[in-house]
């Protein structure tokens, strides 16, 4: 089953490679990769998926319950901060912070009584494989990317022939990456809680089983 699930990886990401390069196939020297490419789409969709993946690992995962709301409510932060463009044209300018302000504050008011859980449940999920690829994926999108696509720093070793695009490209892909590595991080800690959940119910049949046949010894 692992081994599946890393060549579904391999897909994945492979996948995505592909997909960053098919405005560039399609409109050549014209792609922008701006808010309406397929590259930013698809960071939407991720983003998306994250957070309701890291949504579902809370329902199932009592130990690490208040982690999962905050990487639930942090990745949908994300996503409305990557639909501000939408949201500034079809609902108001500004939107998006009002939103991302409200996921906030309900976020905090619900786990206003519960930061010593929150704290032993985010504990509990650094010692999980997860831990390492939620951290690496959230660095590249919020500060390699941004580093890595500096206007000045593409500027300078392009010199005259420097074009935008190319630099927003670089940005974009690399933050689609990130987002990529969110979204599979999620994927394995949804697998890693429900066999978790699926051993301790085999435990669970096999001590009442036992308590059954103690039972019943004990009173022949």
């Amino acid at each position: 089953m692992f081994i599946l699930r890393g060549f579904i990886y391999l897909l994945l990401l492979a996948g995505v490679a592909q997909c960053i390069s098919l405005e560039a196939y399609e409109l050549g020297a014209l792609a922008q990769y701006g808010e309406g490419s397929l590259t930013e789409k698809m960071q939407d969709f991720f983003a998306l998926s994250s957070a309701i993946t890291f949504a579902v690992c809370a329902w199932f995962s009592k130990g690490m319950r208040q982690a999962c709301i905050l990487l639930s409510a942090l990745m949908l932060m994300m996503f409305i901060r990557e639909s501000d463009s939408f949201l500034d044209q079809y609902v108001f300018d500004g939107a998006w912070q009002i939103a991302v302000f409200i996921v906030a504050a309900v976020t905090i008011f619900s786990l206003r009584n519960q930061v010593k859980l929150s704290y032993e449940s985010l504990k509990k999920f650094s010692q999980t494989s997860s831990f390492g690829f939620v951290t690496a994926g959230l660095v590249i999108i919020i500060g390699f990317s941004r580093l890595f696509g500096r206007s000045s720093f593409w500027q300078s070793v392009m010199g005259d022939a420097y074009v935008r695009s190319v630099k927003n490209i670089v940005e974009e892909g690399t933050e689609l990456l990130g987002y990529s590595i969110v979204m599979i991080a999620a994927t394995e800690l949804l697998f890693f809680i429900l066999a978790t959940l699926k051993e301790y119910q085999k435990q669970d049949i096999s001590n009442q089983k036992l308590s059954s046949y103690a039972k019943a010894n004990l009173v022949h």
